[in-house]
């Protein structure tokens, strides 16, 4: 079954026409909507320093939309882990756990911006023993008993709602990433299959389960349109800054990115990675979709205005989801 998802990083590039209140304001509504129809998780991202605004705090995001909804799981993907301070890491994931009853899942991620280093008096050459520690570092911390710490002596309360203690999962590219997450994560997401596979096998050789093949991603962006051809025209120069920062990000850092820069937006169009649908389209596309692959609707995109947004959010509401989970595809 196709898994339908949101997803949020509050892009707002200069030329965008909302506000940043409109955008966080409508995003926590499009969760409320969501969780009401059916719509099983939402991922938050985090970045700092973006001049776009791209949100440096899901956490507080994920606070608020964990009171507005109910099942909704709210993921976030990925949270960079060696920014945060772990003790304080460990209360905020704690109450953020209390607050949804045990629907935050954090990823936890390396992160690889050395700007974002920079501004919280980091280098990149912390990353790996933070994150060597943090899996275990968060187990002590939820359990609730005082314990030692580089050289500290450490309680974190209260403890989380989660039992034993909320989930953590690790995203990674390497190998050393992967081991890390076959000791210490519940679960790896890594950034391509190849990985994966390494991740497979070295929880066999810890003798632990094999969790099986890498679960689907999302290949694609989905829109929905009464009429896809004018829709892309609004939308065309948000997604264009999306995939283009990225890539440039990606580039500057020398790190695999699944994103890729576009001089036009025909280009951009044609390969696929934004596809505005008409209604029938989708279902049909839904229909002949791998088994679990996601439908990833991201409204607000690269700072899409919000009244755009909702027309594509409602008519997917309206005209799609209804007949996905009639035939049983999402």
């Amino acid at each position: 079954m196709a898994e339908v998802m949101l997803r949020f990083d509050m892009r707002l590039p200069a030329f965008a026409t909302a506000s940043q209140a409109d955008l966080y304001e409508a995003a926590i509504e499009m969760c409320a909507w969501g969780d009401q129809r059916g719509i099983p998780s939402v991922h938050l991202s985090e970045h700092h320093g973006s001049e776009d605004g791209y949100c440096p705090s899901p956490l507080l995001l994920a606070s608020a939309i964990a009171s507005r909804t109910r099942n909704m799981r709210i993921y976030i993907s990925a949270l960079i882990a060696p920014l945060h301070d772990p003790v304080r890491l460990a209360e905020d994931l704690a109450i953020l756990d209390t607050i949804s009853r045990g629907r935050v899942i954090p990823i936890l991620s390396g992160g690889y911006r050395e700007e974002e280093f920079r501004a919280v008096g980091k280098g990149l050459g912390v990353r790996k023993q933070y994150m060597d520690d943090i899996g275990p570092f968060l187990k002590q911390a939820w359990s609730g008993e005082t314990f030692t710490f580089e050289d500290r002596t450490i309680t974190v309360t209260p403890k989380p709602f989660s039992d034993p203690r909320p989930m953590i999962l690790m995203g990674g590219s390497s190998k050393p990433a992967a081991r890390r997450a076959a000791r210490e994560a519940d679960f790896f997401i890594p950034s391509g299959p190849e990985i994966f596979e390494y991740y497979r096998e070295e929880l066999k050789a810890q003798g632990k389960p094999d969790p099986g093949p890498m679960p689907a991603a999302p290949s694609t962006v989905t829109f929905v349109a009464a009429d896809p051809d004018a829709y892309w025209q609004q939308i065309a120069p948000h997604v264009q800054h999306e995939t283009n920062t990225y890539a440039r990000w990606a580039e500057k850092a020398q790190v695999f990115s699944p994103y890729r820069y576009f001089d036009n937006c025909d280009e951009l169009r044609a390969s696929g990675a934004y596809r505005v649908y008409h209604p029938q389209q989708l279902i049909e596309a839904a229909r002949s979709m791998v088994s679990a692959q996601p439908i990833m609707l991201h409204p607000l995109c690269g700072g899409i205005h919000p009244d755009q947004a909702w027309q594509s959010l409602e008519l997917f509401g309206e005209e799609v989801l209804p007949t996905l989970n009639a035939e049983g595809i999402a």
